[in-house]
């Protein structure tokens, strides 16, 4: 008997391997398929040969025909969370895919603060990482990184990655934003979780945007297909072409940002390239508006780099405020605002935690539903000028405002000369009144909009409001 079931199992492999059709890199065993969708699978075979794919789950049978390069896509239709599930491919020879869930999936993507992994760069570790680590062991939660890939040219394919069950080793390599966000929706909504992970450090959003996006911005160099590429993570579009493109499509919920840090410099441009980088992914998606969550970047202390520029729209907290007035730029958004947990000396701020965690509030809330719990930060809503003091309201704060019993040290007021003075800041309720004794009209107020900076204004729920600014000078 076991010497028929080896032979059985030596054939079956043989068969796998010399099947002809062949999925795109990112179907895998292990995957998971969001549930109740149509969700796309293509890939390759002889041209014009017909492809029959068979889901397990339904007993379902779609019949493709390639096209004359040989690439097929069907879309099937996936049931409420559940599995373990088979995907048999089978083009005259068969390839089966297993232990496939059906649950809920989310795409994330960004530079070096979504790219770090659980285990830290070196000499640069994340709070509270290694209990994590140990104890992240869960099969209803499936991690896939998307290989790095700058490339001038569109790639049809991704390079060959693996879809991994979470345990120790894995979720140790794997995003750390990414995965606490992941493994909260887990404890949540009780459905597999899977979790693209599509980043690569350094990089600029307009890496990430295809030139059809880039042609609206004249001012940004699309390089041609036989340019050298001398910043590979900054060199417009070849991010997209070689990680982005080659994934737009796989069937997701939604999708997480953490990016802007290799941006800071150029602000005012920032404000136009993300909603227009987001509007493009979803139209190129075919996947209606889906939820797009993002992290602020948090604050730290940018003129310590290469080329050390200091002051005017040098200060970071211009591309803070380029994020939060995105937000009513792009539909059915939200942003985790990070401005208590930034580093003056590290931009990869240790606490990892409380950044995926933010980002999965606002997806609890937002796409799921779930009520009672604070997701949003306060928001600047507005203000009024009463005599020598400046009134702000603000929206998201239900329960109020709060400094935790500190003193507001972060606001600045200006009158018409644009010159700012520190301000006394009070609490009322939800809303804050500033004066400063330099200024006797205000004109302007600022809060926290420092390069640097630790927030100390939150909502009663302990989420930090983000640095504003009433005005649109610019120093």
């Amino acid at each position: 008997m076991k010497l028929k079931l080896i032979i059985f199992l030596n054939l079956t492999c043989c068969f796998i391997a010399s099947a002809t059709v062949k999925p795109a890199s990112i179907f895998t065993d292990h995957m998971v398929l969001q549930q109740q969708s149509n969700v796309a699978i293509w890939g390759w075979t002889k041209p014009s040969t017909k492809v029959k794919v068979n889901t397990s789950w339904n007993k379902q049978n779609y019949t493709i025909t390639s096209d004359q390069a040989g690439k097929w896509k069907v879309k099937v239709a996936t049931p409420s969370a559940g599995g373990p599930y088979n995907i048999e491919l089978n083009d005259g020879e068969k390839l089966v895919l297993t232990d496939i869930l059906i649950g809920e999936v989310w795409f994330c993507g960004g530079q070096s603060n979504m790219e770090m992994p659980m285990k830290g760069f070196k000499s640069q570790p994340i709070i509270g990482s290694n209990e994590a680590i140990l104890k992240s062991t869960n099969r209803d939660i499936r991690l896939y990184t998307v290989p790095r890939s700058s490339i001038t040219e569109r790639q049809e394919n991704s390079k060959p990655s693996q879809w991994k069950l979470a345990a120790p080793e894995t979720v140790s390599n794997f995003s750390a934003t990414a995965y606490y966000f992941g493994s909260l929706l887990s404890e949540m909504l009780h459905v597999p979780i899977g979790i693209i992970n599509n980043s690569y450090g350094g990089s600029t959003i307009e890496a990430w945007m295809s030139p059809e996006d880039l042609k609206a911005f004249p001012e940004v160099k699309i390089p041609s297909k036989t340019d050298t590429i001398k910043e590979v993570s900054r060199t417009p579009t070849t991010l997209y072409n070689g990680m982005l493109y080659p994934v737009i499509g796989y069937g997701i919920k939604g999708a997480i940002w953490y990016q802007g840090e290799s941006n800071y410099e150029r602000p005012d441009r920032y404000e136009n390239l993300f909603p227009a980088m987001v509007s493009s992914w979803r139209k190129n998606w075919d996947n209606g508006e889906f939820p797009f969550y993002y992290a602020q970047i948090a604050p730290y202390n940018y003129a310590q780099l290469p080329p050390y520029h200091v002051g005017g729209k040098f200060n970071s907290a211009f591309l803070r405020d380029a994020q939060r007035k995105s937000l009513t730029k792009i539909p059915n958004s939200g942003m985790a605002v990070l401005m208590d947990i930034g580093e003056e000396k590290s931009i990869h701020p240790a606490n990892k935690k409380q950044g995926g965690t933010r980002l999965a509030y606002l997806a609890l809330a937002q796409t799921y539903g779930i009520k009672g719990f604070g997701a949003l930060s306060p928001t600047y809503d507005s203000f009024t000028v009463d005599k020598n003091k400046a009134v702000i309201k603000f929206q998201n704060v239900a329960n109020g405002l709060t400094s935790f019993g500190k003193e507001l040290v972060l606001f600045e007021v200006a009158g018409a000369d644009h010159k700012f003075y520190s301000a006394k800041a009070t609490i009322t309720g939800s809303i804050i009144t500033v004066s400063a004794e330099q200024v006797k009209v205000p004109v302007a107020v600022r809060y926290a909009f420092k390069d640097f900076v630790t927030g100390d204004l939150f909502g009663n729920d302990g989420l930090p409001v983000s640095s504003f600014r009433t005005d649109d000078w610019d120093n």
